[in-house]
Order: C-alpha cells, then sequence, then structure tokens
C-alpha cells in the first residue's frame, strides 16, 4: 500500500490529521503532480473547510488544466456555498473533460433544479440514474424533477421503483398521494399520505395532504 491509499483508508477511519500529514508529504515530495493537491482538497472538503480546499482544487488544475476531479471539487464546494451557477460550470467541466461518474452527472442537474431549470436538470438526472440505478437518492430526485416539469405520468413510475428499492420511502409514498391527487383519486392519494405519516408521523405536508382529502370527502358527504 503506497501513501495514497494509506492517506485515503486514513480518511475513510476519520483518522483526518494522520491523513493529512501524509498527503502533505505527497505533495512535498511531487510538488508539481495534480493528485495530491486534489487528495488534500478532498480531505479539507470532506472536514468542510471549504475556503483552503478550494486553494488546493485550483492550484491542481494550475498544474493540470484536464484534472476533471479538480473541477468536480470546485462545483462540491461552491454546491455547499449554494454559488449553484458556479458549481454548475465546474461540473460541465469536470464532465466535459471526461468524468463520466453518476455523482458528476447527479450534482450538475441538481445545481440546474436548484435555480429551477427543472427541464434541463432532467438528462442530467436521468444520465446519473443510469450510470448508478441502485441509489435511491438519485432516482428519488430525477422522479421530483420530473414532477416539476409536469411529466407527472412519468414522475409516477419513477416514485413506484424508488418504492420497489426502499418501501419506507416517507417522500416517495408523499409524492405518489399528491400525483394521485391532480388524477382525482382520493382513496389512491390517501392510501399514500397514510402510509407517508406511517413511516414518518411527523410528516406535515403528507397530514395537510390527508386533511385536505377527509375535508373533501366530508363535504361530498353531506
Amino acid at each position: 500500500m503506497d501513501k495514497t491509499e494509506r492517506a485515503i483508508e486514513l480518511m475513510k477511519e476519520q483518522k483526518y490529521e494522520e491523513a493529512a500529514e501524509l498527503f502533505n508529504e505527497i505533495i512535498e515530495e511531487e510538488p508539481e503532480e495534480a493528485l495530491g493537491y486534489i487528495n488534500f482538497g478532498n480531505l479539507l472538503l470532506h472536514i468542510n473547510d471549504l475556503e483552503r480546499a478550494e486553494r488546493f482544487f485550483q492550484k491542481a488544475i494550475e498544474l493540470d488544466e484536464f484534472a476533471a476531479t479538480a473541477y468536480y471539487g470546485l462545483g462540491n464546494i461552491y454546491y455547499e456555498k449554494s454559488l449553484f451557477p458556479k458549481a454548475q460550470e465546474n461540473f460541465q467541466k469536470a464532465i466535459e473533460i471526461g468524468l463520466v461518474e453518476a455523482d458528476a452527472y447527479f450534482m450538475l442537474g441538481m445545481t440546474f433544479y436548484h435555480q429551477e431549470h427543472f427541464k434541463l436538470a432532467l438528462p442530467y438526472l436521468q444520465r446519473a440514474t443510469e450510470l448508478d440505478p441502485d441509489d435511491v437518492e438519485v432516482l428519488f430526485q430525477y422522479g421530483l424533477t420530473l414532477a416539476q416539469s409536469d411529466h407527472l405520468k412519468d414522475a409516477k413510475g419513477i416514485f413506484e421503483r424508488v418504492l420497489e428499492k426502499e418501501q419506507k420511502h416517507s417522500d416517495a409514498h408523499y409524492n405518489l398521494g399528491v400525483i394521485a391527487l391532480y388524477d382525482e383519486d382520493l382513496s389512491q392519494a390517501l392510501h399514500h399520505f397514510d402510509m407517508a405519516l406511517e413511516i414518518q408521523p411527523e410528516h406535515t405536508l403528507a397530514a395537510n395532504g390527508k386533511k385536505q382529502i377527509e375535508e373533501l370527502l366530508n363535504n361530498t358527504d353531506l
């Protein structure tokens, strides 16, 4: 196991100071190698030292303008700071250079989502689900973006896939309840709101949805 592998193992073990010492040694031994700065930047990002992490990623790019993971790291920093246009620019650059990973497409899609460019987010979130079909969070956010883009039928299918993978996903049930309301299927909507509340009793939106349906049903009975 070389120094880099050992430092990464120390990070996983949450031994950040020891990992930092090793990454620092690697940089001192190979100061013109971008990878050392990227790894140290990832460590700093992990411990939420965003200002220093940004400097390390920028140094990596100075040394290697095609360091895709450095752009990805910068994207994560700007995303954490809610600087979504800057995050978008860096995630796009990472993908253009060749970072074909689900996380890169997912994060790029989420930058568009937070800027309320839902239709622009869709192809990136869809690609993320293709690259990592077992990631429930990616799948759920894709469904949410489909719903925000008024593709309710497609969103319904995605939320159902979420529940196949994670039966106790309260937000998937809630969103299926909302779609059922749009379809005027009150019994199905009530079922999903009840399921969301069974899983997460403090789910305020599901509680409001259930209350709305019960009021409609009471008025119908009258």
